[in-house]
């Protein structure tokens, strides 16, 4: 197994060393984690290739970089892994219908999300780092309904077209991003996901290739910053929701906002960064009409 700083990314978290494994450990890192990390797809847009070898993902995160699923679920198992916790990968598959999304799908051609369940006191949770608005907290991994702050959570199990039993996640429709997610109980590994963070990462069909996104979630609500729209939303209700069109402006945000500061990150990449969301935006609000 290689090594990760875990000190570091404690410090990246803003918690001291939790001790042995226990369940409110594994929430306190949980709830630090998403506060602090923001889930995102800037990395493609900076023009930077990645991998979602967990360890990679760790020393990002622990650098002051983010990511999406792959690279935050990835990265929170081994740090968890390093502090002596129980944790298992399995493929899962974010969905939403048309013309949102392109409905459920096979897990097994679309893995588009990586999940993590961790054990603990001899009790199984569903922990998700990596899921932009999603859960703030780890959840028991039994059926039924929890609440988060604004959102309400459910739990089904569920059982696939090829005869593999898993569980679905409803999503609360007032966070208004996606519908659901699906995953499998059999356990994955890091080859299960190689092929789909390729198209993730460079294919013009890419969501995350189409979208800048960035999301930071809280007790209350979630920040979530698309382009250059910035939403502070709370159950759904846009508490807060503004268009930001000076660049210096807009490089704040990611760093107050989403402790997003772009270590190594020069002026003129940062330059091309800029020029390449605001030309996304544009395209946007003149198909917004």
């Amino acid at each position: 197994m290689a090594n990760i700083d875990v000190q570091g990314y404690l410090r990246r978290l803003g918690t001291d060393h939790p001790g042995k494994p226990t369940i409110e450990g594994l929430f306190a890192l949980h709830r630090a984690h998403v506060e602090r990390v923001a889930y995102t797809s800037l990395q493609i847009h900076l023009g930077q290739r990645t991998t979602p070898d967990p360890y990679e993902s760790a020393a990002r995160v622990t650098a002051g970089g983010a990511g999406y699923c792959y690279h935050l679920n990835g990265a929170f198992s081994a740090l968890l892994e390093a502090l002596g916790y129980d944790v298992t990968w399995h493929r899962g598959r974010v969905w939403s219908p048309a013309p949102r999304g392109h409905g459920l799908g096979p897990i097994p051609d679309e893995p588009n999300h990586l999940v993590l369940l961790v054990e603990v006191d001899e009790t199984l949770y569903y922990c998700d780092t990596g899921l932009g608005d999603g859960l703030h907290e780890p959840l028991l991994l039994v059926p039924g309904e929890a609440s988060q702050g604004p959102y309400t959570y459910k739990l089904e199990r569920t059982r696939f077209d090829n005869g593999l039993s898993g569980w679905s996640f409803t999503h609360d429709p007032k966070a208004d991003s996606f519908t659901g997610m699906v995953f499998e109980e059999r356990i994955a590994a890091l080859p299960d996901f190689l092929a789909r963070h390729e198209f993730m990462e460079t294919d013009p069909e890419s969501v995350f290739v189409r979208n800048l996104d960035v999301y930071r979630r809280d007790a209350a609500g979630v920040d979530h910053l698309r382009g250059c729209v910035l939403t502070r939303s709370d159950g759904g209700i846009e508490t807060a929701r503004r268009e930001i069109t000076d660049p210096d402006e807009w490089f704040d945000v990611l760093a107050d906002v989403f402790s997003l500061r772009l270590p190594g990150v020069g002026d003129s990449v940062q330059e091309r960064l800029w020029k390449r969301v605001w030309v996304q935006h544009t395209a946007w609000v003149a198909e917004q009409g």
